[in-house]
């Protein structure tokens, strides 16, 4: 009964962007989002729990990219990103962490990005035109330091973990910013 709340489309404009929601009876979402030439989606499942909406997104966070090689080479860290876009490849968020301390750095225009660490704890990634919940490359146990990465499909998609919707009346839903909309006063408006 409580998800008949909020079945229906919801809709959250703002300048170049416009983004929406259409719930199911039957407790599923498809989401789109687009701001200017960028275009993002979801599917899922929710639920809602007193005024809390819960959503459950077919994307598997943290998996946005791929590993398609990796050694020991040299000295530092080197990671190499592929995509046939050679535009995907700028501008990742690589966060390196050593011993407590992080270091971030970003790809250049050919993807690749290299740094002068003797030793890394954990490194993750993100790709700044598509934020999600980041990409964990290496943890303690891998003494590569060499890695070819190909960008996952899923990165358009969103995967809504770890951001909180609340159901503020009958027709509107909303949200903190976060990692994905960073900005105040999101309202998703029922049509």
């Amino acid at each position: 009964m409580a998800q008949k709340t909020v079945k229906g489309e919801y809709y959250f404009s703002r300048q170049e962007m416009a983004s929406g929601f259409n719930f199911t009876a039957d407790g599923k979402f498809q989401f789109f989002y687009s701001y200017g030439a960028l275009d993002r989606n979801a599917t899922g499942t929710f639920s809602v729990e007193g005024n809390i909406l819960k959503l459950k997104s077919d994307k598997v966070a943290g998996h946005d990219f791929t590993v398609t090689k990796q050694s020991k080479q040299g000295n530092g860290y080197t990671l190499i990103f592929e995509h046939p876009n050679s535009y995907m490849l700028e501008n990742i968020l690589c966060i390196f962490f050593d011993n407590g301390k992080q270091q971030v750095e970003y790809t250049d225009g050919q993807g690749e990005i290299h740094v002068s660490l003797n030793h890394c704890d954990s490194i993750y990634i993100q790709h700044n035109l598509y934020p999600d919940i980041v990409t964990r490359l290496l943890d303690s146990l891998n003494t590569n330091n060499t890695f070819t990465l190909s960008i996952n499909s899923s990165l358009e998609q969103v995967s809504f973990k770890r951001i909180e919707f609340k159901i503020a009346d009958a027709k509107t839903i909303t949200c903190q910013p976060n990692y994905f909309m960073n900005m105040p006063d999101i309202k998703f408006i029922k049509e």
